[in-house]
């Protein structure tokens, strides 16, 4: 503007305003304005300016017959339209600017979050099942979830899984027994003794972890473990030895701690042995094979205090422990002796140094865990520098043309997603998808086109002399249609503010009209559609203006006004303000959002390519007559800059926009993709831990309960069964066979899970135990470590309350927890059932027949009992007390073809109607002689009534039945 004032005061030149536009476009775009209010006011300040000089400087110059009042108000809309225009365009930019940021947030922490929730379910996991156990099976699963989610009506085959067994040729096994533990399940309470087996079982555990000793499992007191099994160790045996001298230094360390005499019998052996996981429920790891057992007799034949090793094992550890003969037990015993087996005793030693040690590695541990937990901020901060500033595709072809060095480090993404130009995804169906998402800016953009298209009609109607209908028309046609669009995109927001703070209930017009805008909205067809005729009606409009102007009746005028020095009355148009329309149009035609980015280049580009065409080939005197913004610079050329630049600046500032979009969607849509694998993943972990744990022990170990604390629960009533195959040995085509038998059992357990719920305990060689009320509904006592703000107590206490009313009734509580002894012998008839129809299905395959011919021996037993998790890794449920031992004696010392039961347990059943037959009384180990009973069996596998006989008079007669010893 001070140039303009120069000139007219010096030269007498009066210049146009030029640098408005590109003023205002680069507050917006350019300025590092951070909000967006600011940009406002000083934009708004700079229009001001503008108006205030436009008024009182230039419209003062031509104050004769043609003022330029019409002129200025189209320059205010000018100015009114710039700025919507820009300022609607800034907040586009910095929506998806901040989207950007959002979503890359999102994506990096939910991916962190994922990894971290995965890696803790997937340790826990790897804690129970070896990794190259637990990863086919969780595969499977896996390959289940989605088979079953694109094919919702097949049915599911759960008999199909690979039994997971592997072969290990060199390994070493540790068996360790507590000595006197029979004398403790007498004297302690079942709290105390569960509590002192966890204080054992997690040392034991730490021992295990830095010796690389993987315990298996523990049965009641008894440790078994094996070293050289996940990873292949050279130094099997010794660690083996040093692992069992460390834990007898542990129990004589809590035997002087709590004064229980107590000490353990550890065997060692080297070779070779099975391990895997059988049945499809409940799934344990083991271990089988020759071996296995000699350990086992290892460390029965042992002596308390000191490690029993065969001579395999001496010779690989080359004579580094003090070494004696063999126990006596050992020399006399008839498997050690069949398999010629030689064995030695290592004298214990002193290993505390070395388990302050091991705590000290177990802190580490912990704190490693914290600074990955605590890492997840620089991890973000990573993650967003590697945020893409802008497509690359320039800077790419540069870098080619120029073989710079550094062209290779571009984001991939930007470099192979998405194209140079037009930023058009290379993955035709991803294109697709972005361009078909709702537009829910639709009915802002129609706002804006609506406003450039009344300041073009108004334009048209300031320089329309002829005043010809067909004109009007055309203008009041384009009004109402382009009106009612920006209603029918604006009614239900309009309706929404009037409505908002009251019910309403709308008309079926306005219904209408909802679905319609919402159909706008969400269809990329009537969008483009909608953009197209906005499109049109300005080139049109703009047409009508060109059309208006006699050329020839403007150059006589001017003719005239030079010869007989007159101003000239006869106008066609301003040049500069029909140069702003199009500006205003090039601005609609980028800024319209969700239509396709290169529909909208060509329009835009065709329409600047036209107007500049037509406007500066055929209307040259009309340009000069408009006005020069500087005087040594043709007027024509300005226009043409203006344009170019406006069109220039717009392509780069929406292929910025445009690329940052669909940056945003293709991480959304990577995020989509990872949640799902995550969520499926999870899912097969899930399952996984189901199938292992109780349901209520895998939500409150991994939520609730520290790791090696104990958790335990303490029922007053529970039946457990043992069954176990007689005469099978464990061959690896036996394995096979009794995986699939173990699966028909555990298929069973899906029949029992109402009330009383039968529940898989474990598997011990070829020894199926279940047990029947382990229902937190009836625990009397849980361990305190838990919060008791969790879900599952809650459901405890509402359980329990409704028990208290269950009492009410004429069904009491007593009756409903002995229901679990005939629920769980129901259950044991069933496994003689199963074991029946496979023993017939093996007999007549084309095979050895006698590769299968094994009875079954049930135990069964009632009463109080502790239920929980210990140790310090491979989280194993296990249950404890009397009736856990009783029921394990009642199959040990059972019959083939028969369910033996404790006389507690027939007296419970007789009160259900099932007949119990006296055998009489049996040796139980620890106890002495107990009396013991049959439960009455049909031939085809039905109990029997005892109608009017009673249990009692069988009691009182024991000669007439078998008496065992």
């Amino acid at each position: 503007m001070g140039t303009n004032f120069y000139h007219e005061h010096f030269n007498d030149w009066f210049l146009e305003t030029f640098f408005d536009t590109y003023i205002i476009i680069m507050i917006y775009m350019f300025f590092p304005i951070p909000d967006i209010p600011p940009a406002m006011g000083l934009a708004a300040t700079i229009s001001a300016i503008y108006i205030i000089y436009y008024v009182l400087f230039l419209g003062s110059l031509n104050l004769g017959e043609h003022s330029r009042f019409g002129e200025t108000i189209e320059n205010l809309f000018y100015y009114i339209s710039l700025n919507m225009m820009c300022t609607y365009f800034l907040i586009m930019r910095e929506i998806v600017v901040r989207a950007s940021f959002l979503d890359r947030h999102q994506y990096v922490m939910e991916d962190i979050a994922l990894r971290s929730a995965r890696a803790t379910e997937r340790i826990f996991l790897h804690t129970i099942l070896p990794p190259q156990i637990a990863q086919p099976i969780q595969d499977e699963i896996r390959n289940r979830i989605k088979i079953g989610q694109k094919h919702h009506d097949l049915p599911s085959n759960k008999r199909d899984r690979v039994i997971a067994i592997q072969m290990h040729p060199d390994v070493s096994i540790l068996y360790a027994d507590i000595v006197n533990y029979t004398h403790l399940t007498t004297t302690l309470s079942v709290k105390e003794l569960v509590t002192l087996l966890h204080e054992l079982y997690a040392r034991f555990d730490n021992a295990a972890s830095r010796y690389a000793v993987q315990r298996i499992k523990f049965l009641g007191d008894c440790y078994y473990c094996v070293a050289g099994l996940i990873k292949p160790d050279p130094a099997h045996a010794i660690c083996c030895v040093n692992l069992g001298l460390c834990m007898i230094d542990i129990i004589r360390e809590v035997r002087d701690e709590v004064q229980i005499g107590i000490d353990i019998r550890v065997g060692v052996h080297s070779g070779s042995l099975f391990a895997g996981v059988l049945g499809s429920a409940k799934l344990q790891y083991d271990i089988w094979g020759q071996d296995v057992l000699i350990a086992n007799k290892l460390e029965a034949t042992g002596m308390p205090g000191q490690v029993h090793v065969s001579e395999r094992t001496l010779q690989m550890v080359k004579n580094m422990y003090e070494v004696y003969p063999g126990t006596k037990a050992a020399r006399t015993d008839a498997f050690l002796q069949k398999h010629n087996i030689i064995t030695y005793l290592i004298i214990s030693i002193n290993d505390k140094g070395k388990r302050t040690e091991l705590d000290s590695e177990s802190n580490d541990s912990f704190n490693v865990i914290q600074h990955q937990e605590s890492s997840s901020g620089l991890v973000l901060s990573e993650e967003l520098k590697k945020m893409p500033l802008g497509p690359n595709g320039f800077s790419l072809l540069v870098g080619k043309l120029f073989n710079l060095k550094n062209h290779q480090e571009l984001p991939s993404m930007s470099r192979v997603e998405i194209g140079t130009f037009f930023l058009n995804f290379r993955n035709p169906a991803l294109e697709y998808n972005y361009l078909h998402q709702p537009d829910y800016m639709f009915k802002y953009s129609v706002l804006l086109a609506w406003c450039c298209a009344m300041s073009l009609i108004y334009l048209h109607l300031l320089f329309d002399d002829k005043h010809n209908s067909s004109g009007l028309y055309f203008d009041l046609l384009t009004f109402v249609t382009l009106s009612l669009i920006l209603l029918l995109a604006w009614y239900k927001k309009i309706c929404f503010w009037r409505y908002s703070m009251h019910c309403h209930n709308y008309s079926r017009l306005s219904c209408a009209l909802f679905r319609m805008a919402d159909s706008l909205q969400c269809s990329l067809l009537k969008r483009i559609t909608v953009y197209t005729y906005f499109m049109i009606t300005y080139i049109l409009i703009v047409y009508m203006i060109l059309d208006n102007c006699n050329e020839a009746e403007f150059q006589l005028a001017m003719i005239e006004s030079i010869v007989y020095k007159y101003e000239q009355d006869a106008k066609c148009f301003s040049s500069w303000q029909l140069s702003c329309s199009v500006v205003l149009i090039i601005f609609m035609t980028i800024i319209f959002t969700r239509i396709p980015f290169t529909m909208k280049i060509i329009a835009s580009l065709f329409i600047s390519v036209i107007y500049s065409s037509i406007f500066l080939f055929q209307f040259d005197d009309v340009i000069n007559d408009g006005g020069a913004t500087n005087p040594y610079f043709p007027p024509e050329y300005a226009h043409l800059i203006m344009i170019i630049i406006t069109l220039c600046t717009l392509y780069l500032q929406e292929r910025q926009a445009e690329f940052n979009n669909k940056i945003n969607y293709k991480w959304r849509e990577e995020l989509l993709k990872k949640q799902e694998d995550a969520r499926i993943t999870d899912q097969s972990i899930t399952i996984l831990l189901h199938n292992i744990l109780p349901a209520h022990v895998v939500n409150i170990y991994l939520t609730s309960v520290a790791k090696c604390e104990l958790y335990y629960e303490d029922y007053e009533m529970v039946a457990v069964m043992f069954a176990s195959l007689q005469n099978f040995d464990l061959t690896l085509p036996n394995l096979h066979i009794l995986n699939d038998i173990i699966v028909h059992f555990d298929q069973i357990l899906y029949f029992y899970r109402e009330d009383n719920l039968v529940e898989k305990i474990k598997i011990v060689g070829c020894t199926y135990m279940a047990a029947c009320g382990l229902d937190l509904r009836f625990s009397s006592l849980i361990s305190n470590g838990t919060g008791r703000g969790d879900s599952v107590f809650q459901e405890i206490h509402r359980e329990r309350v409704s028990d208290e009313s269950a009492q009410m009734a004429n069904y009491t509580l007593t009756e409903k927890r002995e229901e679990v002894v005939l629920v769980l012998t129901t259950f044991a008839l069933d496994l003689m059932r199963t074991l029946w129809v496979c023993k017939n299905n093996y007999m007549n395959l084309s095979m050895d027949r006698a590769v299968f011919n094994a009875d079954i021996s049930i135990g069964i037993s009632c009463g109080e009992v502790m239920a929980g998790v210990v140790g310090a890794s491979q989280v194993h449920y296990d249950i404890w007390g009397n009736a856990v031992n009783m029921a394990s004696r009642m199959d040990s010392t059972g019959v083939a073809g028969e369910i033996q039961v404790t006389e507690e347990t027939a007296v419970i059943l007789s009160k259900y109607g099932i007949e119990c037959n006296y055998r009489g009384m049996t040796f139980v180990k620890g106890l002495g002689m107990l009396p013991t009973y049959f439960v009455g069996i049909t031939s085809s596998f039905e109990f029997v009534n005892i109608g009017e006989k009673s249990l009692m008079s069988n009691a009182s007669n024991p000669h007439s039945s078998e008496t065992s010893t």
